[in-house]
C-alpha cells in the first residue's frame, strides 16, 4: 500500500485486514467505476447510529427533538468536511484528472463523502464496534451540548470571530479561477489575512462555498501554527 494510506491507517488507529476496502473507500467515481459511492451509503447509517449511540450516553436528559438536532449539526457536509480535513483524506483520494485540475481534493463534498466510505470500509473490515470506536474518536473533543457549535460554526464567521479577538482587520476575498463548464462550474477563493501575511485557497461549487472552503483553510493553517503574531503593525 501506498505511503499516504499507511500513514491515514495510523491517523485512524485502525490497520485495514482489507487494505482495499480503504483504497475503494478514498476512490472518486471520475477515477473508476469500483467507487466509493456504496461505502459512503453504508458509512452514512454506520455513522448516524454511532453518534446517535454517543450522543444518548452523553446527554441523558435531553429529549429527543434536540438529540435529533444535535446529531443533524454533527453529521452534516460541513462537520464532516473538517473532520476529514484533520484526518488528511485529501493525501490519499484517488481522483479522475478532470477532478484533481478542478481542485477535488479540497472539496468540502467530496471530503465529505470520502469520511463517511471510510467508516463503511471500517465497518465491513472489522465490525461495528471498531466503526463506533473511530467515530468516537473522530468526535473526541468535540462540545457534545445542547448549544454545540465546535464544528458546525460557519468556517467565515468563525475566522471573522479569531481575527477580531485578536483586534485584526477581516480577512479579504477574492476569485482566483472559476473552473468548469458552465452548469458545474466551480470557483477557486483565496482567502488572505494581510496582518499575518498568509493566503489560503478553497473550492466551491458556489462563490459562497469557494470562500468558506477557503475560510477553513485558512483556520486550519493558524490552528496549526498556534497563536501567529501580526506580520506588521496596523496602522
Amino acid at each position: 500500500m501506498n505511503p499516504p494510506l499507511v500513514a491515514l491507517q495510523k491517523r485512524l488507529d485502525h490497520r485495514f485486514s482489507n487494505e482495499r476496502l480503504l483504497e475503494r473507500a478514498l476512490t472518486h467515481r471520475s477515477f473508476s467505476s469500483d467507487h466509493n459511492e456504496r461505502l459512503e451509503f453504508l458509512g452514512d447509517s454506520v455513522l448516524s447510529l454511532a453518534v446517535s449511540g454517543l450522543l444518548f450516553e452523553k446527554l441523558p436528559d435531553v429529549p429527543e427533538g434536540d438529540l435529533s438536532r444535535v446529531r443533524a449539526h454533527l453529521v452534516k457536509q460541513d462537520a464532516l468536511f473538517q473532520l476529514a480535513s484533520r484526518l488528511g483524506l485529501a493525501d490519499g483520494l484517488r481522483l479522475g484528472d478532470g477532478e484533481k485540475r478542478s481542485g477535488g481534493h479540497k472539496r468540502p463534498s467530496i471530503l465529505a463523502d470520502a469520511l463517511e466510505a471510510v467508516i463503511g470500509a471500517v465497518y465491513l473490515d472489522a465490525g461495528f464496534e471498531t466503526a463506533n470506536a473511530l467515530v468516537r474518536r473522530l468526535y473526541s473533543g468535540i462540545d457534545l451540548s445542547v448549544h454545540t457549535s465546535a464544528l458546525g460554526k460557519d468556517p467565515k464567521t468563525a475566522l471573522q470571530e479569531w481575527l477580531q479577538a485578536r483586534k485584526m482587520p477581516l480577512p479579504l476575498y477574492r476569485v482566483v479561477a472559476t473552473l468548469g463548464e458552465a452548469h458545474k462550474q466551480t470557483f477557486d477563493v483565496e482567502c488572505a489575512v494581510p496582518d499575518l501575511g498568509r493566503t489560503e485557497r478553497g473550492i466551491g461549487a458556489s462563490r459562497r462555498a469557494g470562500e468558506q472552503a477557503a475560510a477553513q483553510a485558512m483556520l486550519q493553517s493558524l490552528q496549526a501554527s498556534g497563536n501567529p503574531q501580526p506580520s506588521r503593525t496596523p496602522a
